[in-house]
């Protein structure tokens, strides 16, 4: 196979959107971040708070490096490859892997699509007495609207910015008046309790923080935008200058940094709110958006469904499209949003079928707050084959020439993947004793 490139010369020169000022970047970094907490991650850490109260703080601080290693590997995956992960994947292991890998990747994706749809349709019932499972075909079909006639950019620059009503957490977190102590204490001095019920909200918070669909989306909208440059040829897009490394690392580090201070925020409100009151599950989105009163009053819930509405318009796409990405990369067809749906008839069929599936999911009883919660788990247990491989290609000089990991980025991503298979062990043996 033949080997990456690694000198610095690209051609034409790619015009980035951080030119516009260091201003910009942070601003579309905290965007970024903010669409990383998608429904289920808003479900899940809250319900997390709620249950455990201020001792689960420390998951956030924890997690935040794993965040940055994860998808700056596959963001550094697609720019020097040229190619989507399961593309990399299919070109270097054998069959019996690739196979299994791609059936948990696609399980996980489409039931966290089905979950947030379901999430979704929870907080707009607050305001609408419409039946739930009506509200998930609606919002289904104007998402998968947009993405076969229209465009995702179209979605992001529609709803990306109600994404940021995410921040009322902080206010509320604050405003709640946290006891100082308990706050210091559950955030730097790890909790773990070794029953059942604690250790599978933690393979949930760490599987929907860190999600299968963030690495296959990553290195896939690093083929799409060098697809938008023109590069449409494998030759054209492989390799990647030092400077342009830099620049997703740092980028990388920015909207993982802001997606953190959410989620810290989002167990802080919960804790000082709904656990503090007694309150340790949560059934219902209304009972969610309790945790937003301390700064919103009355308008909690109006602030809580604008925020999961915006994320989750963001997010159901990428999994949807990310699943389709990952199916026709392995049967060797052609998988571009740039394409029209005729010239990719497969890929946007796929679209449709996971679509679908996510859909019918919503109609077999499940409590849309408790599948948040669920799906996250889902993606605990498909996550840790697939960053393991993430780690070991992009490790391999047949693939990525002279830009394998250095030893502190090793280091953080064996921890990472260390982590990650021990939380998910540790809930399976609970299960037997």
């Amino acid at each position: 196979m033949r080997s990456a490139p690694t000198d610095d010369r690209r051609s034409p020169a790619r015009p980035r959107e951080e030119r516009g000022g260091v201003a910009r970047v942070i601003g579309l970094g905290a965007v970024t971040g903010a669409c990383d907490d998608d429904c289920s991650a808003i479900g899940t850490y809250a319900s997390a708070g709620a249950k455990f109260g201020a001792s689960f703080l420390w998951t956030a601080p924890a997690t935040f490096p794993m965040m940055f290693a994860v998808v700056y590997l596959s963001s550094k995956l697609g720019q020097v490859s040229g190619r989507g992960l399961f593309h990399v994947i299919r070109d270097n292991y054998p069959r019996w892997l690739l196979w299994p890998t791609l059936i948990g990747v696609l399980i996980g994706n489409t039931i966290e699509a089905a979950a947030d749809l379901g999430g979704m349709a929870a907080a707009i019932n607050i305001f609408l007495p419409i039946p739930i499972g009506a509200i998930v075909v609606i919002e289904a079909a104007i998402i998968l609207a947009l993405q076969v006639w229209g465009s995702y950019a179209l979605i992001r620059n529609v709803f990306r910015w109600l994404a940021l009503v995410l921040l009322a957490y902080v206010g509320s977190g604050i405003l709640a008046k946290p006891d100082v102590g308990e706050v210091l204490i559950g955030t730097f001095v790890p909790s773990i309790q070794f029953s059942a019920e604690f250790l599978a909200m933690l393979v949930a918070v760490i599987g929907t923080t860190l999600s299968a669909y963030l690495y296959t989306w990553q290195t896939n909208v690093e083929v799409e935008e060098e697809i938008q440059q023109g590069r449409t040829t494998l030759a054209e897009r492989r390799g990647a200058s030092g400077e342009e490394l830099s620049r997703s690392r740092r980028d990388i580090l920015i909207g993982m940094l802001f997606s953190n201070i959410i989620m810290y925020f989002i167990i802080l409100s919960t804790a000082s709110t709904l656990h503090k009151a007694g309150q340790t599950e949560i059934e219902t989105a209304a009972q969610a958006a309790e945790a937003l009163r301390p700064l919103a009053g009355d308008a909690a819930g109006f602030l809580f469904a604008a925020g999961v509405i915006g994320v989750g318009f963001l997010a159901v796409p990428i999994m949807t499209a990310g699943a389709a990405y990952d199916l026709c990369q392995v049967l060797g067809w052609k998988s571009s949003l740039h394409a029209r749906p005729r010239e990719a008839k497969r890929f946007y069929a796929c679209i449709a079928g996971f679509t679908l599936v996510a859909v019918g999911l919503n109609f077999l009883g499940f409590n849309p707050m408790k599948a948040l919660v669920w799906s996250g788990v889902v993606q605990g247990f498909s996550t840790p084959p697939l960053l393991l491989l993430i780690l070991l290609m992009t490790n391999n000089r047949a693939i990525m020439g002279d830009r394998v990991n250095g030893f502190w980025m090793n280091l953080l991503g064996w921890i990472t993947v260390g982590a990650i298979f021990a939380a998910s062990i540790g809930l399976v043996v609970t299960w037997f004793l």
